[in-house]
């Protein structure tokens, strides 16, 4: 049996680490907390490299598209509102930053019920056993109310909320319902449903034709918004893993189909707990091809949504 062959190392070309490119440099590593202890200081003591320097690119991002006058338009899923993150997105949309807000049918329900009641988020096992999930008399019968008085009055979805939310004469949290709040600061505010997917689907008020036609309108209106992307507008998706990545996919692609390929050269994020197949294609990686960029930040909502608004506004001044 004949010994194996070895490659021979005293052959092997190096070079010198002076012209090698590199990845990290000293001048890029985090500092420990000195004399400041401001948020600005914290976030100038992160490394500049990997995530980090990606936070700082998003946060750039959105500050010059409020400076330029451009769409900053942020999609949630129900996680984030249960998640307490209302206030900072009510407080973006008083700045002006946001500018238009797209939700899924979960979102929605989650911010109705903070706003009337003051609480959310039942316990689905416990309501699974005995037929009582999602059966909340209450919420069903005024979502679903809402929604027929929009169709008649040819409302989007989220209009249609947040006005029945500003009709109700003792709301318990009205400061903390996003839809309400950017109804009132004229911040487009749409829903975006999934047929059988809601809560208020089974309940015995659901029309069909009214979710339908509201949600459909929603659409249409988040289409048309997305238009003031172009040239340096911002998408957030905050939460929501298949209904937003997808329905902003086919109002992108309407609102490109009515504006000869407008818009482009804009930057999207998706910020979530895991990584997902649609909203990495949906919103970070096909919408970006034709110009712009998109990013990544995987991280709890109760952690990075309040880190970037904060951010935001410390870069305001």
């Amino acid at each position: 049996m004949s010994t194996p062959r070895e490659a021979d190392l005293s052959s092997v070309r190096t070079i010198p680490v002076a012209s090698r490119p590199n990845k990290v440099s000293a001048g890029e590593f985090a500092a420990p907390p000195g004399a400041d202890r401001s948020f600005g200081a914290f976030l100038r003591s992160l490394p500049d490299v990997l995530k980090a320097a990606d936070f700082r690119r998003v946060v750039d991002a959105i500050v010059r598209a409020h400076r330029a006058k451009r769409a900053v338009i942020v999609m949630v899923g129900g996680h984030v509102v249960k998640t307490g993150i209302a206030p900072l997105l009510v407080e973006l949309m008083r700045r002006g930053v946001i500018t238009d807000l797209a939700m899924n049918g979960s979102a929605a329900i989650h911010d109705y019920e903070i706003a009337r009641f003051g609480a959310t988020s039942e316990d689905v096992a416990a309501g699974l056993r005995d037929g009582t999930f999602g059966m909340a008399e209450e919420t069903g019968r005024g979502l679903n109310s809402a929604f027929t008085r929009g169709m008649a009055e040819r409302w989007g979805m989220g209009e249609s909320v947040a006005r029945a939310l500003a009709a109700e004469p003792a709301l318990a949290h009205p400061d903390l319902s996003v839809l309400l709040q950017a109804h009132q600061l004229g911040v487009g505010v749409t829903v975006h449903a999934a047929l059988g997917a809601e809560i208020i689907h089974q309940h015995p008020a659901a029309d069909g034709a009214a979710i339908g036609d509201t949600s459909h309108r929603d659409f249409r209106r988040l289409a048309a918004s997305i238009e003031r992307l172009h040239d340096g507008g911002v998408v957030l998706n905050c939460g929501s893993a298949v209904i937003m990545p997808e329905v902003f996919l086919k109002a992108l692609t309407v609102a490109r189909n009515l504006n000869a390929g407008r818009p482009t050269d804009f930057v999207t994020c998706d910020l979530d707990m895991q990584r997902h197949y649609r909203p990495h294609v949906n919103v970070v990686q096909r919408p970006t091809l034709a110009g712009g960029a998109g990013y990544e930040l995987t991280g709890h909502h109760e952690l990075m949504l309040p880190l970037l608004t904060w951010a935001v506004i410390d870069a305001l001044g």
